[in-house]
């Protein structure tokens, strides 16, 4: 089974997980304002994205090219991984690609602990990728858990690139924002993708 198998209910049910979607988990961040370079590659790639609209053009023409400006940000001191196999307990379905993880290890050739940030990919619906979100920050766990690296919160987003759903899992409660985040507000994403990958 793959990751995007889970629901929301199935990954409650399978995980025993609880949800809360009343807080407004980043209300004090502070903002950071994109680059030129990033303004001027969203500027011109956003359209394009938006016309071809599958998940693919989506990842690589905005959501990769955001991601990149967090690894400048934070000095290249975390790794990024695009579409990478991400097999962590395949018995509990906890196995398939992940859109993309980072990492707080600089470590660029294979996924290394911790894995701090999950964000998938959707071409359009937000809340259908809340299931498989949730269950591959709950591999990430296991995996950081199994490499001596144990974190006690992940961080998640669903994105279609334009919209963005962040989310944040600690013990078995499985926090959705209750805030959306748009293009627009580019400086709040970059913001908390940078706060949530230190």
């Amino acid at each position: 089974m793959a990751y995007s198998n889970f629901t929301l209910s199935k990954v409650k049910s399978d995980f025993a997980i609880t949800t809360d979607e009343t807080q407004d988990l980043f209300a004090e961040i502070t903002p950071i304002q994109p680059s030129d370079l990033l303004s001027l590659v969203l500027k011109d790639q956003i359209p394009l994205a938006t016309a071809i609209n599958t998940e693919k053009a989506r990842s690589e023409l905005v959501i990769m090219p955001i991601l990149m400006e967090v690894r400048r940000l934070l000095k290249n001191q975390i790794s990024i991984f695009s579409g990478s196999s991400f097999e962590v307990d395949p018995s509990q379905g906890l196995d398939g690609r992940c859109d993309f993880i980072l990492s707080r290890s600089p470590e660029q050739y294979y996924i290394a602990s911790p894995v701090l940030t999950i964000v998938e990919a959707k071409n359009e619906s937000i809340p259908s990728g809340l299931g498989q979100c949730i269950a591959t920050m709950i591999a990430a766990r296991l995996f950081n858990q199994k490499e001596g690296n144990p974190t006690e919160i992940l961080y998640g987003a669903v994105t279609t690139g334009t919209d963005w759903k962040f989310l944040k899992l600690q013990g078995q409660i499985a926090f959705i924002d209750s805030n959306d985040y748009y293009i627009k507000e580019i400086d709040k994403i970059l913001a908390i993708l940078s706060s949530n990958a230190i």
